[in-house]
C-alpha cells in the first residue's frame, strides 16, 4: 500500500480542516488505516484508526472534534478536524497496517506511511 496525504495548511483557532489520504495497492480493504500526528519536539502520537471491519477508534481527547472515515472503493481516508486548537499543530500522517486480527494504536505496528501534511493552528 502506498499512501499520499494532503489537505494540511494554516487555520485560525476554532476553524476546520479536512485531511485526505489517497492509497494505492490491492490490500487497502484488508488494512486498518490510521492517522497519527507529530508536533515539534514530540513523538508520533495516535489520532484515530478506521479498521478493515469499519470500527473506528479515537484518541479520547480528540474524539469530540475529529472524525475519521474511509472509502474502500475509492481507496481514500478522511480526517475531518473541527474546533481546532493551537495544540493541534503538528505534521499529520496517514498509515496502514497489514492484515491484523486486533486493533493497534502503536505507530510501530503500522507498515505503510504517507509523507505527512503540516497543520498549523494560529491563536
Amino acid at each position: 500500500v502506498q499512501l499520499q496525504a494532503s489537505g494540511g495548511g494554516l487555520v485560525q483557532a476554532g476553524g476546520s480542516l479536512r485531511l485526505l489520504c489517497e492509497a494505492s495497492g490491492r490490500t487497502f480493504s484488508s488494512s486498518d488505516t490510521g492517522w497519527f500526528r507529530q508536533a515539534p519536539g514530540k513523538g508520533r502520537e495516535f489520532v484515530a484508526v478506521v479498521r478493515r471491519t469499519g470500527d473506528i477508534y479515537y484518541e479520547d481527547s480528540l474524539k469530540v472534534r475529529f472524525t475519521a472515515s474511509r472509502d474502500n472503493a475509492k481507496k481514500t481516508m478522511i480526517l475531518q478536524m473541527d474546533s481546532l486548537k493551537p495544540e493541534d499543530t503538528a505534521v499529520y500522517y496517514c498509515a496502514a497496517t497489514s492484515y491484523r486480527l486486533r486493533v493497534t494504536m502503536r505507530p510501530g505496528d503500522y507498515d505503510y506511511w504517507g509523507q505527512g501534511t503540516l497543520v498549523t493552528v494560529s491563536s
